[in-house]
């Protein structure tokens, strides 16, 4: 394998791990910058919408961004945004400071998000096998890491501003350090070549970096319906990051020492099973992992909501994470190859929409446990679940996975 492509890897890796540690790091950090800013609660929900908003805006951002100049330019741009905003909220005083620091740092994350996943494309295509879900289990862990330090500094008794520079440092040290790792746009179109988008019509995919490969069509109809997927299983992503705690809490009686094992179930099962869906794309195709995957964790929110039992729904959230674990990438990569040319546009709708989801996952059931009890609210998720496994057709045109070959040796220059 080409080391120009091993190193795109490399630095991909590197970026998921690092934008995992620095959102984690601001999750570790909320009741602190809390209490600085003199909120309570119920405003701090209000402030984050911001977080989510500043997000979706990047995301649009970036995409066409990506596009026209390349992963190769705005990943080290996003990643020195997203770093050296986090140390916004450790400075904010009241309300209002915190707001704009949240959807600057929501904005810096959103044109990391699309970037970096769009760069994960670009390396998928040369790589001509499935890799994408690694990227993503690899984001999980630095947020694994972030909780390990942030509750250390914590014990220390370290000033979340001190812990975010740090951090911000951190991250825009490895901007600098990634850059010429990352592949060169017409070096990424060069590796698909032999056509990871077959039949899709694509023109001029040599451009050089700054010109359109050829005039900006409309966004076809399978981008929407994979973006319309993506919101339904990060919305039943939201719902397991929100709502498992307080179901074994609230529903089954669990001590609270007991109920966060709920979280912790779901996410060892997602971070796990993410590793391991690239071999299981591999051999069964990104159509198998999306529709018995989202099959399966179907299965298991349903274990989870009708279980009596707490070690049963404890079993049942494992496996709606393990089941849920290799979706979302595929959907993503999906996207990008699509349409090589303008696969940030495409990521960043999907990526975008999903988000969206994730953010609806606690406003929605909320509201609906108003009206049932909060383990039958799960059965929405469990829908939307389902829903995906019957769309899983989707996924099984030729240009949405990578060629079956691995590509060309990439050149140096």
């Amino acid at each position: 394998m080409n080391k120009v492509l091993r190193a795109g890897r490399r630095a991909t890796f590197a970026v998921f791990l690092l934008n995992g540690f620095v959102m984690g790091m601001w999750v570790v950090h909320i009741p602190a910058v809390e209490d600085r800013a003199g909120i309570d609660h119920a405003l701090l929900g209000w402030l984050l919408l911001l977080l989510g908003g500043g997000a979706f805006a990047g995301m649009q951002a970036a995409g066409p961004l990506s596009d026209r100049f390349g992963p190769r330019r705005t990943v080290p741009a996003g990643l020195a945004l997203c770093a050296a905003a986090l140390v916004l909220p450790g400075l904010a005083t009241n309300a209002w400071t915190l707001a704009a620091a949240l959807l600057v740092l929501g904005f810096g994350n959103g044109c990391l998000d699309v970037s970096m996943n769009t760069h994960a494309v670009q390396v998928e295509r040369g790589y001509g096998r499935p890799i994408m879900s690694a990227f993503h289990a690899v984001f999980s862990v630095g947020g694994v890491l972030a909780a390990l330090v942030g509750s250390q500094t914590r014990r220390l008794d370290w000033s979340p501003v001190a812990v975010f520079a740090v951090t911000a440092a951190a991250g825009v040290v490895l901007a600098v350090v990634v850059t010429p790792m990352l592949l060169r746009p017409e070096s990424g179109e060069a590796a698909s070549d032999t056509g990871a988008s077959a039949g899709t019509g694509q023109a001029d995919a040599g451009a050089l970096p700054g010109q359109e490969a050829r005039p900006r069509t409309r966004t076809p109809g399978r981008i929407w319906l994979l973006a319309a997927l993506a919101l339904m299983l990060m919305l039943s992503e939201g719902v397991a990051n929100d709502w498992s705690t307080l179901h074994l809490k609230d529903v089954l009686d669990a001590p609270e020492s007991t109920a966060a094992f709920a979280y912790g179930a779901f996410a060892t099962a997602m971070t796990a099973g993410r590793f391991l869906t690239d071999r299981v794309a591999a051999r069964f195709g990104s159509f198998a992992v999306l529709r018995y995957g989202a099959a399966l964790a179907a299965a298991g929110m349903t274990l989870a909501a009708l279980s009596p039992s707490v070690w049963a729904a404890l079993v049942g959230w494992t496996v709606f994470g393990a089941g849920l674990s290799g979706c979302i990438p595929q959907l993503f990569s999906a996207a990008g190859h699509a349409d090589p040319a303008g696969a940030g546009a495409n990521v960043s709708r999907v990526a975008g929409l999903g988000y969206l989801g994730m953010l609806a996952g606690p406003a929605v059931i909320g509201p609906l446990t108003h009206l049932m009890p909060l383990n039958l609210a799960f059965f929405l998720p469990v829908a939307f679940c389902v829903i995906a496994a019957v769309a899983a057709g989707v996924l099984r045109t030729p240009e949405g996975a990578p060629a079956e070959e691995p590509r060309a040796a990439l050149s140096e220059s």
